[in-house]
């Protein structure tokens, strides 16, 4: 966990298709450092998904479903979920749960959805299927998803700590999220159900689940041996796959089923699914012949770099599955060198270059694993490390927009504008299309032409009401600074004496004052939408 990053922990084990071993280590919250026990609440992410499977195989099994009926046929009568595309009707839920339908994952910023493939053509794990289903599934029991998962799922199954939306007793019982520095990142507390992604639960509520297939309890053994059939190869090079032209080359040992991934590996066949909101992992890996399996949540960003040493020293062998997915683990070569400067700061860099660019293992890191660490480093404010490391980087491949793109970044953040604007101007010259950096210099130049006075900013700095949470502005040395719980710090470059943008973003706030020029509330524009920030301390 120290070398994985992660603060939380919670592993529940299977044998003999019992729940006989969990267990809670590490904090749920770093700063107050409350330890994480048996009750302690993680979000499942998309572990969401085998759950809402279950009980979508429960209604085709009693017969009030049709895994191969479109799922039109489920929903009011003239309503259309995706407009003009007539492959809607092929949409039936078995090509849901198999990640068939031709959807992407999720869709983009408030954009119609839209059908990229033919549904059944290949796999493309799609949330947005789940939750098409989901409004299937509601208008056919006349219920909630929660509702429904509690009456058919939860209750059945004793799973007592378990919801699809936020419950008041989460307060105390669930886990915060950490950042990949450490930092904690907040908690979400959904209040609408979402099918893939919401499900709030314990290990040891999710293995009784898990429990439950391997005993068939609540369901039918032919329902079971459908779940886990083979519906489909995945692809070699990815999970999410619907703008890729052809499919690449499919899995010789990963195809998937309905609601779960099947593996096949020297240890046996097993069923699996991993979870990843961002700031919080979860994985689940069992097997259906012995009886035996291992459910994990982890509250950090880190979470899946262990996962394959848990799963060995719990069930033993490797995950074809972790290697599919692509999580770096605790010990490649960036994390380890990582881990080497933190310790040691700038000395380490200067260790890799005397090595001929090498880690003290030997390894050269590429232009994305040098980036990476150098972002880390940012992430944790080590902005004299993060710059030597990018600095490297540049140097290494001085003919990449990339590199200078990610230093300008480095020297933004670390309060360098000069060189800042230095950096992003040198990413445009190698590549006048990399808008990210056209976009910075323009915002740059723009701000330093805008003079702030000091006692101006400290007028705007408080706290003010979203509807994604307090957003915190702060004034830091000679400029504003803005903050939401589980996001990296937003640096506000003024556009005029009331008028700021985030840098490197499109976000636009213009703070207000009333008639006595007390500020009031900032006008915050994200995505085309417009909020109205009321200042509340």
């Amino acid at each position: 966990m120290k070398d994985g990053e992660v603060t939380g922990l919670s592993v529940a084990l299977i044998r003999n298709g019992k729940v006989f071993w969990h267990r809670g280590f590490g904090v749920k919250n770093a700063e107050t450092k409350e330890p994480v026990d048996d009750s302690t609440v993680f979000e499942a992410a998309s572990l969401s998904k085998p759950v809402f499977a279950y009980a979508v195989l429960k209604l085709a099994e009693e017969g009030k479903l049709d895994l191969d009926a479109p799922l039109n046929k489920y929903l009011p009568a003239g309503s259309s979920y995706v407009e003009n595309d007539a492959r809607l009707n092929q949409i039936t839920a078995r090509r849901v749960l198999s990640h068939t339908t031709g959807f992407p994952n999720w869709r983009a910023g408030g954009k119609p959805l839209r059908i990229y493939f033919a549904p059944g053509e290949k796999f493309s794990y799609s949330g947005e299927g789940f939750v098409y289903l989901q409004k299937a599934v509601e208008h056919l029991v006349a219920m909630p998803l929660d509702d429904f998962m509690k009456k058919t799922v939860f209750e059945p199954l004793g799973m007592t700590s378990s919801s699809y939306v936020w419950q008041e007793k989460y307060e105390s019982l669930k886990a915060y999220a950490h950042d990949a520095s450490g930092g904690v990142a907040g908690r979400s507390k959904p209040q609408e159900a979402n099918a893939a992604a919401t499900l709030h639960t314990t290990a040891f509520d999710y293995a009784k689940f898990v429990a439950a297939i391997l005993n068939r309890r609540g369901i039918k053994d032919a329902t079971v041996r459908e779940m886990l059939r083979p519906q489909i190869k995945v692809d070699d090079t990815c999970t999410v796959c619907f703008e890729q032209a052809t499919a690449g080359k499919l899995s010789t040992s990963i195809v998937w089923g309905l609601g779960w991934g099947l593996e096949n590996s020297p240890n046996g066949n097993s069923f699996w699914h991993w979870g990843d909101n961002g700031n919080v992992k979860s994985y689940v890996v069992a097997d259906d012949k012995s009886k035996t399996g291992v459910v994990f949540f982890a509250n950090s960003a880190g979470g899946l770099s262990i996962a394959e040493e848990i799963v060995k020293q719990s069930g033993g062998g490797k995950q074809p599955a972790l290697a599919w997915l692509k999580y770096e683990p605790y010990n490649s070569p960036s994390k380890t060198f990582l881990r080497a400067v933190l310790s040691d700061g700038v000395k380490a860099t200067g260790d890799y270059r005397k090595r001929g660019k090498r880690t003290a293992a030997g390894e050269t890191l590429d232009q994305a694993q040098m980036n990476w660490v150098g972002y880390q480093l940012l992430g944790k404010k080590r902005f004299d490390e993060a710059i030597e490391i990018l600095k490297l980087n540049a140097e290494t491949f001085p003919d990449s927009s990339n590199v200078y793109d990610s230093l300008g970044e480095a020297y933004l953040k670390s309060g360098e504008t000069q060189l800042s604007i230095k950096n992003y101007r040198k990413a445009v010259e190698l590549n006048p299309q990399n808008a990210n950096a056209v976009n910075a210099v323009k915002q740059l130049e723009s701000a330093q032409q805008v003079k702030t006075d000091a006692k101006l900013l400290e007028t705007y700095a408080g706290e003010y009401e979203t509807p994604f949470g307090v957003f915190k502005v702060v004034k830091e040395g000679e400029g504003l600074v803005g903050r939401v719980a589980g996001e990296a710090d937003m640096i506000l470059l003024p556009q005029s004496d009331a008028h700021f943008v985030v840098a490197l973003g499109s976000i636009r706030l213009t703070f207000v004052k009333d008639e006595k020029g007390v500020v009031t509330h900032a006008n915050i524009s994200v995505k085309g939408q417009e909020i109205s920030a009321k200042k509340i301390r």
